[in-house]
């Protein structure tokens, strides 16, 4: 497929298919979910990298869900069917927060420095494990009932669906809730709760195996982390959780020198899609919106007048979740229009 940023003449393409051609064959390395190799809810400049890898490598990564061992046993998940690993980060990992996700990484990502943007290609996503829970907090918690509110629901990972409750039957479009790099060093140590520009928690459904991410590079090697794995998710992620599980996949990490982003920006094979985040709703939603209308000019060659037009003809503006301290906004816009 045509990358995001590769949509604006065949000379670009031609110069990443020659460039492609003179690479190395990517290596695969595997990176297991160990109380050494995770970053325990946190994106952060001074985090020490688990692994290095150079341009274009694919990573072969386990991710743990975000709960611990005792919560899923209150919730009813017999203590067999928990995984050790999950047990040996939460039990041996005393670095923990400010946030509660379990990010595998840091990756350091050879060549990449402030400026660039790292490109990451989902290949694939399996389910680890054959279940997963959904909480309840979030927009409308007065919804929630008192005492446990966390929900265990078995995945049927050969039909790829969950069943909710007698007749109502999910879909399964497992994706990662978390995919991001070192923020500024100026931030400090970033939860991991809310997104941001370094992308982070952007629970954005659309990341699916088969899409791809770009995200502005801060510090040098990126230092790239992955977690809080969804097998499913609604826009919004109301509640605060989706169907939460440990995930499996394979992401390929390449570096685009000199590619200066102000936000993240995703493409999946049917759109291209903007992303903003803020603490502010209107706000989060007006960055996004002009993300989308500055990518129509630089890579489609609109000027800004129609740009903003043709978002509002044909993209669709989208809350992509109302829960993780700042709200995200992302625009999708439908690749078919451009012929």
């Amino acid at each position: 497929m045509k990358h995001f940023t590769t949509t604006i003449g065949g000379l670009l393409l031609c110069a990443a298919a020659a460039l492609s051609a003179q690479s190395p064959k990517p290596r695969t390395h595997r990176l297991e979910a160990t109380p050494a190799t995770v970053a325990y809810g946190y994106y952060w400049s001074e985090a020490k990298p688990v692994l290095r890898v150079a341009s274009g490598d694919i990573i072969d990564v386990d991710t743990l869900l975000t709960n611990t061992p005792r919560g899923l046993e209150r919730a009813g998940v017999k203590p067999d069917d928990i995984q050790a690993s999950l047990r040996a980060v939460v039990d041996t990992v005393t670095d923990k927060g400010p946030g509660g996700h379990i990010l595998t990484g840091p990756v350091y990502v050879e060549g990449a420095e402030p400026g660039d943007a790292l490109e990451v290609r989902i290949l694939s996503i399996a389910l680890s494990i054959p279940y997963g829970y959904n909480g309840c907090s979030g927009f409308l918690k007065e919804n929630c009932r008192p005492g446990n509110n966390t929900t265990i629901i078995p995945l049927d990972r050969k039909r790829m669906t969950a069943t909710f409750a007698p007749g109502i039957v999910i879909p399964l479009r497992p994706f990662f809730g978390s995919m991001g790099v070192a923020p500024p060093p100026a931030a400090g140590r970033v939860s991991s709760t809310p997104p941001g520009i370094h992308a982070g928690n952007l629970d954005n459904r659309e990341l699916v195996a088969g899409t791809t991410l770009f995200i502005p590079v801060h510090v040098a090697g990126a230092l790239f982390e992955v977690g809080d794995g969804h097998a499913a998710q609604g826009d919004g992620e109301v509640d605060q959780t989706a169907i939460e599980t440990s995930l499996r996949g394979r992401l390929q990490l390449v570096v685009h020198k000199g590619m200066t982003l102000a936000w993240p920006r995703a493409e999946t094979p049917t759109d291209y899609i903007s992303m903003g985040t803020d603490e502010d709703l209107t706000k989060a939603t007006r960055i996004a919106i002009q993300e989308m209308v500055d990518f129509l000019v630089s890579a489609k060659g609109l000027d800004k007048f129609s740009a903003y037009q043709l978002t509002s003809i044909a993209g669709n503006v989208v809350i992509t979740q109302l829960v993780d301290q700042k709200v995200g906004v992302h625009v999708k816009m439908p690749k078919r229009i451009f012929k």
